[in-house]
């Protein structure tokens, strides 16, 4: 029984930890990022792959830095190191040390999407596919050589939190077909091209605005490939208002892109650079998350010639 160390931290890594179980290879630690603080309250709470480490019965790890603390996993003598969307890059040390190397369930086609975000960035960027690519782990960003890759269609109305699910359990298939293969040596790693790379790294703040001089198509897949998290925003009244979910509308005036151009009781009518956008569900500043037909009933600040994204109005 080949022994394997996982490494994985949010839900996107659970079922490929589940399949390990499943496939009855020895999983002789699990290696996860320490409990953070979450919510208003700030409660310290664990990864959901600790959670399910623990409820499986495996060891836990929870390094602040792998780089600077891993005699760890050193210790427990690993035939192979799995990661998925660990968050952390490997120290020379760990890459060398399993004699089938370190390999990470990556949620792109590499070489498209290095990086910590690329769900996010496909649907941002408009794609029609993405994928799970697995490949080698080295010392540099998602660069190692693949071993095995699968696509995935991304539909148009596909946001984050679905594809997070489906490239998981694509993840999942993928690595247990790829694992005996791998402990065969019947594959056959691909070098990646580096001028082919793009990436996609972690969404800033910044990134989470809308630019109403936009497409309606680009901001549609913009709030899409934010939702839902980190969830994309606009101003309004100088004040943040989160975007949860928007639809494309046809109609197209010459108002300045940003402005109002009608409040119907199912949603409040924006202008883009061509034709406009709908705010279905939407959270103003300090209130909570409200779909635009429940808050129109009472005092509401979408009064149509009002243009969203002004810093002062």
């Amino acid at each position: 029984m080949k022994r394997i160390v996982f490494m994985g931290t949010p839900e996107f890594s659970v079922p490929i930890l589940e399949q390990l179980i499943k496939d009855q290879y020895e999983v002789v630690l699990v290696v996860t990022q320490p409990d953070r603080p979450k919510g208003r309250k700030k409660l310290l709470t664990p990864p959901p792959v600790k959670l399910k480490a623990q409820e499986l019965g495996l060891s836990v790890f929870q390094p602040e830095k792998i780089r600077n603390d891993y005699d760890t996993v050193l210790k427990t003598k690993p035939d192979l190191i799995v990661t998925a969307a660990f968050g952390q890059i490997l120290p020379t040390p760990l890459l060398e040390a399993p004699p089938f190397g370190c390999i990470n369930v990556h949620a792109s086609l590499l070489p498209d999407y290095r990086g910590g975000a690329p769900i996010h960035q496909a649907i941002i960027d408009g794609k029609k596919e993405t994928g799970v690519t697995i490949m080698y782990m080295v010392e540099a960003l998602d660069a190692g050589d693949i071993l095995t890759q699968r696509a995935l269609p991304i539909e148009e109305r596909d946001d984050v939190g679905s594809m997070f699910e489906k490239l998981s359990l694509l993840g999942r298939d993928l690595l247990h077909d790829t694992l005996p293969q791998l402990f065969n040596q019947t594959l056959t790693p691909v070098k990646q091209d580096d001028e082919l790379a793009t990436y996609a790294r972690n969404i800033t703040r910044d990134q989470e605005q809308i630019d109403w001089h936009q497409s309606n198509q680009v901001i549609y897949n913009h709030v899409r490939g934010m939702h839902p998290f980190p969830v994309a925003s606009t101003l309004i009244d100088g004040k943040n208002m989160k975007l949860w979910r928007v639809e494309k509308d046809p109609r197209q005036t010459n108002e300045q892109p940003g402005t109002i151009i009608a409040v119907e009781k199912d949603g409040v009518i924006v202008q883009t650079k061509d034709q406009a956008i709908k705010l279905v569900d939407v959270q103003l500043a300090g209130k909570k998350r409200v779909l635009i037909k429940d808050s129109l009933n009472g005092q509401h600040p979408f009064n149509i010639g009002k243009v969203l994204g002004e810093v002062n109005e």
